[in-house]
């Protein structure tokens, strides 16, 4: 295996960005692209010249490596052949003006294409000659939708049979992998006969596979085909050109150029390091919890939030050195409140109001973990610190949000003790049984799951959970959870992500409420929660009220006795199980009410080797979330 010493040259093409060609190619450029494909689409749209366009590319420094596509070439009848060759003349003046040597020709659609490998090979070695006499090549690629050559070994049997050192293969992930084909034998190709590599993802969708590919295409890591295999067969031939992307995508066709683009190059980055080439990346952290959550307070939210905790079991158990910040605690979990001025949490709450403006993962190696990041193009956050407190690494997640990176001192010491001054244990403690932050939920736009999924599977190495498809009130729900490779019912990071259409939805409203996305909710994890709720509950904690229906269901949906049934009625508790036997396990967990409409609390309890998140018990806590919301607020005034 060829490993490089240099990164391969990253491109994108221009049809996977939003705006103009120019806007396209300046987004390109900044994030940090060595080069783009010119779409036709694109360039056909551009009020300019291809000689224009050149030029802007190379003001910006970038290469057009590739001019794409050229469709309905090979195999033609005799009239319509004559007619092609004149077209590819055409097309290659068109390159040459653009100053790229490469083209794209895309296997045959055509009707009246000849199923005649023979044929295809001449009139694709005669493009080739034609184009070696002007210092260009060609690149032959098997559309996973081609009338007759569909697959990669039929275009590289065609690119072997024709013999011209001007034409070469083009391979894409898409095409191959979205018909399983087998692309083990990639490998063995003579790497400079691939003079091309496009990469795309999917999510596993049952429909037409050209539908499939003109609007769900994703990123790299932001799908579920074996991307990564695929690029590293690819590399093992020798391939040494440029890793290109080519995403049809209707979501990112909408977002702003820029955002698209760093999702891309990050895509880029993690695929080669994954796939065993280039320079490598630092490996993810370990992901021990969540060390803390801090809120975006003022004076007035912090009273009124710190006096719900305090229904939960809380205690103000320490104040910041240097800054208006509280240490609540209860148990294993520690919760900040924020409200000082001129901080990143003044600014966070100016935009969103009482919110989760920070999380702090448990790490193994704060510093590994930023070097990965920062190779990953996350930008980094530095907080004023005051004498002898530590600075904790910090890093910015696509939303905004500060993702703090938190590790033991050298002398085992944390970062309470360096940063807080800690008030004494009031012995108040019968109530504190969270053993800690079992996963915190997020609510994104519409559009940005893709985003989310790809930086924290990039980034920290979590794993994407299944997608589920949650019925509120007032529209759909989709769920997809990020959790660490290490999660158990006691230790991991698990991150429910939420989007959807409707803005009436429970995740809808917390977007548009609070300007973006956000923390929706924040799960407490407990190995008692009958005693828990009890004692809460007669503390005044508002855990909602769970109708009587949904018991009734629950004893026809699982084998439970009476009595549980009575416990789990009288507390509020709602009710899962998934696996069978040793391999599966229950999940006990009830929810509060919203906090001022915005984000509320769960309580959990995981038993034996549950892994999910009660999705199935969704619909019945928005749905009462709902009711609760228009009785504060008559529907005429929620829309």
């Amino acid at each position: 295996m060829r490993q490089p010493s240099r990164p391969f040259l990253k491109s994108i093409a221009t049809v996977s960005l939003s705006g103009t060609l120019p806007e396209k190619l300046e987004a390109a450029t900044a994030i940090g692209f060595d080069g783009v494909e010119i779409f036709e689409s694109d360039l056909l749209t551009f009020d300019g010249s291809p000689a224009d366009v050149r030029r802007i590319a190379e003001g910006l420094g970038l290469a057009i490596t590739i001019f794409q596509p050229f469709r309905d070439f090979e195999a033609m009848p005799d009239p319509i052949r004559a007619r092609n060759m004149d077209r590819a003349e055409r097309k290659f003046d068109v390159m040459q003006a653009l100053g790229t040597d490469l083209v794209l020709v895309c296997s045959n659609i055509h009707p009246a294409a000849m199923d005649d490998p023979l044929r295809a090979a001449a009139d694709l070695a005669e493009m080739a000659e034609r184009a070696h006499r002007r210092g260009l090549r060609v690149g032959y690629e098997a559309l996973a939708w081609g009338r007759h050559v569909n697959r990669w070994r039929q275009a590289w049997d065609i690119v072997q049979r024709a013999d011209h050192p001007a034409l070469g293969l083009i391979v894409d992930s898409f095409h191959t992998l979205s018909l399983e084909d087998d692309f083990a034998g990639l490998a063995d190709l003579p790497g400079e006969k691939i003079f091309f590599v496009q990469l795309a993802d999917a999510p596993k969708l049952s429909m037409d596979v050209l539908s499939w590919s003109r609007h769900f295409r994703n990123f790299p890591g932001q799908g579920q085909l074996p991307v990564t295999p695929f690029l590293k067969a690819v590399l093992d031939s020798g391939y040494s050109g440029p890793l290109s992307l080519e995403i049809f995508n209707d979501e990112f066709r909408a977002a702003p150029a820029r955002l698209t683009a760093l999702d891309g190059l990050r895509s880029l980055i993690h695929a080669e390091a994954e796939a065993g080439y280039g320079p490598g990346l630092p490996e993810p952290p370990v992901c021990h919890g969540v060390e803390f959550l801090e809120f975006a307070v003022d004076a007035a939210e912090h009273d009124k939030l710190a006096a719900l905790l305090g229904t939960l079991g809380f205690r103000h158990a320490g104040r910041h050195r240097s800054k208006a910040v509280d240490l609540y605690r209860q148990g294993g979990v520690n919760l900040v409140l924020n409200s000082e001025q001129d901080s990143a949490a003044s600014e966070h709450f100016q935009m969103h109001g009482a919110s989760v403006c920070a999380m702090a993962f448990k790490v193994d190696d704060a510093q590994r973990a930023m070097a990965r990041a920062e190779a990953l193009r996350c930008l980094s956050w530095r907080e004023r610190v005051g004498e002898g407190e530590r600075r904790i690494p910090a890093l910015r997640a696509p939303d905004g949000t500060l993702i703090y990176l938190v590790e033991d001192g050298a002398d085992g010491s944390s970062i309470w003790e360096d940063d807080f001054h800690l008030l004494p244990e009031d012995g108040g403690t019968a109530g504190e049984s969270f053993t800690g932050i079992d996963h915190v939920a997020q609510a994104l736009p519409f559009g940005r799951m893709d985003s989310f999924v790809l930086f924290y599977r990039s980034v920290f190495g979590f794993l994407p959970d299944t997608l589920w498809e949650l019925p509120d009130p007032y529209g759909l729900i989709r769920s997809r959870a990020l959790v660490s490779p290490n999660a158990t019912a006691t230790a991991g990071v698990r991150l429910p992500l939420n989007i959807s259409e409707s803005r009436r939805t429970a995740t809808g409203r917390f977007v548009s409420a609070t300007a973006g996305a956000g923390v929706h909710h924040v799960a407490f994890a407990t190995t008692d929660a009958e005693r828990l709720l009890e004692e809460r509950l007669a503390a005044g904690a508002p855990f909602l009220a769970i109708p009587a229906n949904y018991y009734d269901d629950l004893a026809v949906k699982h084998p439970l006795d009476d009595d549980t049934l009575a416990a789990l009625k009288q507390r509020e508790l709602l009710y899962d199980r998934d696996g069978q036997g040793d391999a599966g396990g229950e999940f006990l967990h009830a929810y509060t009410d919203s906090f001022e409409d915005r984000f509320f609390f769960e309580v959990v309890e995981r038993r034996g080797g549950y892994r999910q998140f009660g999705a199935v018990n969704a619909p019945v806590r928005m749905a009462v979330q709902a009711q609760l919301r228009e009785d504060r607020w008559p529907a005429r005034y929620l829309d």
